[in-house]
């Protein structure tokens, strides 16, 4: 009888303790997801900034340009 209620107990904390594994690792993955939304809406942005001043000098060296041929 107290193997058998032992055995139950230990099967219970088992479980318990697989529950908070699986939540822990759930919530790592939720974190790890976040993070490289974020990572790629921060390589959006600096792409776009990097864009615009590509575009920008390109402007000025063809006014540059014609400003000389003038």
């Amino acid at each position: 009888m107290n193997r058998l209620i032992s055995l139950a107990f230990l099967s219970i904390s088992l479980t318990g303790c697989g529950a908070d594994v699986v939540s822990t690792a759930v919530t790592e993955a939720q974190l790890s997801a976040q993070q490289a939304k974020q990572g790629k809406q921060l390589e959006d942005q600096v792409q776009s900034r990097l864009d615009a001043a590509m575009k920008t000098e390109q402007e000025r060296m063809q006014q540059a340009e014609e400003a000389a041929n003038r």
